[in-house]
């Protein structure tokens, strides 16, 4: 069958594709007759797809991860593509590339991680360079650190997505370091590389992205202070001598307290200079992120991207440039 990509689906196409379900909803319209909403995913993006009377069986027949063959129309609603399927059937996957519809990888692990490593390893507490290393000479640690995405849909999210945004904060924080000489750098750096390391188990990604169980359960945040404070017996060892309790205490009020407020899950606020430089910094790169992502990912349609709840708006992308050189003519 010919293959239409997400990216480049447009109103009124016809659609006769395999896809992988990236997100599934039972749901039902005002008459009570249910139907499913599913996101319908390939490396190029995501599009939202309805299937309309639906049974009880075809409602618990499809789950997230799973590949179909989808066949049905592209249309356009409250300025957004949706397809309307005429029918869905399962596809062993087992002959499909995985590569074929998850987000593309980034691209220059290697060169993140020479970065990271660069940074981190120039710090001057022994403590905080011994607590890394322990991490980094760890090789189950960083096959997952490298390979995780930071989220499951916009933050990040797609392989390397997490080792991408550690690094990202980590040069970030290097380069503003002399403007809040108050702030510990070595302190905030270690922050940086430990605040999310939770994540490389609340998140699966080799197949799809999705919560484990142990990550709707627990989270990233307990579990992040479960890897630090394992870590810190490991530097225990390693220096034979004591980890600093104020050090340590210290590094897990980052980790309990990076999402800044308690709505989005920190248990903890801020109470450091160098947990609020954390927060801030984190949460600017996840929304620049979430944005970029927005804007590029996914069926295209025009100059303004569709409504997205999330975001309570819509993103200008702008007028593409063979319409502004018409334009100008």
């Amino acid at each position: 069958m010919e293959r239409h990509y997400v990216d480049q689906l447009a109103a009124g196409d016809s659609v006769d594709s395999i896809f992988l379900v990236a997100e599934k909803h039972a749901r039902v319209n005002r008459q009570g007759a249910p139907f499913l909403v599913l996101a319908l995913r390939d490396r190029t993006g995501t599009v939202e797809a309805r299937l309309w009377n639906v049974s009880e069986d075809q409602t618990r027949g499809y789950e997230v991860g799973q590949y179909i063959h989808a066949r049905g129309k592209v249309q356009l609603f409250q300025g957004s593509l949706q397809v309307i399927l005429s029918g869905i059937e399962k596809v062993d996957g087992s002959r499909l590339d995985p590569n074929e519809y998850l987000p593309p990888a980034v691209a220059d692990v290697d060169g993140l991680m020479r970065t990271a490593r660069g940074i981190l390893m120039g710090m001057s507490n022994h403590y905080l360079c011994a607590l890394i290393e322990c991490f980094l000479i760890d090789e189950t640690f960083v096959r997952k650190f490298t390979s995780a995405p930071a989220g499951v849909r916009k933050h990040h999210a797609y392989r390397g997505g997490l080792l991408e945004h550690v690094t990202t904060l980590l040069t970030a924080a290097q380069r503003i370091s002399d403007l809040y000489p108050k702030v510990d750098k070595d302190l905030l750096l270690t922050g940086i590389f430990l605040h999310d390391l939770g994540k490389i188990d609340e998140l699966s990604y080799e197949h799809v992205f999705q919560y484990t169980d142990s990550g709707q359960l627990v989270g990233h945040v307990v579990m992040g202070v479960c890897l630090l404070r394992e870590k810190v017996k490991k530097v225990v060892e390693l220096l034979d001598e004591p980890f600093p309790e104020e050090l340590r205490t210290r590094l897990e009020h980052m980790i309990v307290s990076h999402h800044g407020s308690y709505e989005y899950g920190s248990p903890k606020l801020p109470m450091t200079l160098e947990a609020v430089v954390l927060h801030y910094l984190d949460s600017l790169d996840a929304k620049l992120a979430e944005f970029t992502r927005e804007l590029e990912d996914g069926a295209k349609n025009g100059a303004w991207t569709a409504y997205d709840p999330s975001l309570n708006r819509r993103l200008f992308r702008g007028t593409p440039p063979t319409e502004a050189a018409i334009l100008e003519g």
